[in-house]
């Protein structure tokens, strides 16, 4: 296992954790959990408590450069496995349904997937130290230009990554509001 790709590997193996307590769910009664009732709850709670996690627990850090809270590189991984596997759970809870609000909630969470596997690759092209401050490219006009180019792509992507990710999480708390309305307050 590379070092620079532990936390794909431990998001790997999450999912297939996950994956097989929802396949025994799934044997158990057969039938896909339905995302209303227990197993398909916990689901959606414990997958949007990782997404809300892998947004506003990196971004406090990320935004605190004198916090002692553990290294960038560290962060930024915890950052990529949450976003990974509270997505996963999230996919889970929808029992495959993609109707309405959730639907559009489901997509915008499949985009944000998506942008944040290519922001890690943009990322990765800019030298860093291991608290995540840029270096400058050793060498010649050839680097230097790389460097300018990989700087200008990830200021881009984060002006597409973000907004994103604030429609994401504003159509997740209208669902999550409509959910505690329509199925706990007008029963």
């Amino acid at each position: 296992m590379r070092h620079g790709n532990k936390e794909l590997w431990f998001s790997f193996l999450a999912g297939a954790l996950i994956t097989g307590i929802y396949a025994l769910v799934v044997f158990w009664t057969r039938a896909i959990p339905p995302a209303g009732e227990l197993f398909g709850h916990l689901l959606g709670v414990f997958g949007f408590l990782l997404m809300l996690m892998t947004e506003v627990l990196y971004s406090l850090r990320k935004r605190s450069r004198s916090a002692r809270w553990g290294r960038m590189s560290s962060w930024l991984q915890f950052h990529i496995f949450t976003g990974l596997v509270g997505p996963y759970m999230v996919l889970l809870h929808t029992s495959w349904k993609f109707n309405g609000l959730a639907g559009a909630a489901t997509l915008l969470t499949v985009i944000i997937v998506v942008s944040g596997f290519i922001g890690r690759y943009i990322y990765t092209r800019i030298p860093r130290t291991l608290e995540g401050v840029e270096i400058e490219a050793p060498g010649g006009q050839a680097q230097a230009a790389g460097l300018a180019r990989a700087r200008r792509l990830l200021s881009v992507w984060h002006a597409v990554h973000i907004p994103i990710g604030m429609a994401l999480f504003t159509a997740a708390f209208i669902h999550i509001g409509a959910a505690l309305y329509y199925a706990t307050l007008m029963r």
